[in-house]
């Protein structure tokens, strides 16, 4: 039954979103996998990530939405929220006080543009998050992982300058 449900989605996507959900289907590879990480960019020792562990895991995956919760050290107020629907793959982050109410600054993020592959796809920052988040108008979050190399990056640019990369690997047991 999913397979056919999915064989819908397809028809029903534009060309371009097809990629999409080729991506889509890569992540869901890591439902139930957790994977370890480092801030690789900035290579700051003041930027709020320095030094901390950084660990991303697969906890939830539908049909349709895989949830990453995303840990900085101790902080677990940060998920990454990957809904594929007709309109396309969007890329949302929900951030989250120590309580579970909603950060001031949550659910920014975008559609996957139609340059994406099965391994890596970009989301340019939608209306919803400028209006937010002016400054990050000019956000790209490109996402990536390839399970031959069993690697996920994180990668976002503000201005087609680098502003953030993260670089996650399995644990040495997990690979």
């Amino acid at each position: 039954m999913k397979i056919v449900g999915l064989f819908f989605l397809l028809l029903s996507l534009p060309l371009s979103a097809s990629n999409g959900v080729e991506f889509f289907q890569t992540l869901k590879l890591l439902c139930g996998k957790q994977m370890i990480g480092k801030t690789v960019y900035p290579d700051d020792p003041e930027h709020d990530f320095a030094n901390k562990k950084l660990v991303m895991e697969v906890t939830s995956c539908t049909d349709n939405e895989i949830r990453i919760p995303f840990r900085v050290g101790e902080d677990t107020s940060r998920t990454w929220i990957f809904t594929l629907n007709p309109q396309g793959l969007l890329l949302k982050h929900d951030h989250r006080y120590k309580d579970g109410t909603p950060h001031k600054l949550t659910m920014y993020g975008g559609w996957a543009d139609d340059k994406g592959t099965a391994s890596k796809q970009s989301f340019p920052a939608d209306k919803e998050t400028y209006i937010l988040v002016p400054e990050g108008k000019t956000n790209i979050w490109t996402v990536s992982y390839d399970p031959s190399n069993k690697q996920f990056v994180y990668y976002l640019t503000r201005h087609k300058k680098p502003r953030y990369k993260a670089v996650f690997e399995f644990k040495p047991e997990m690979k």
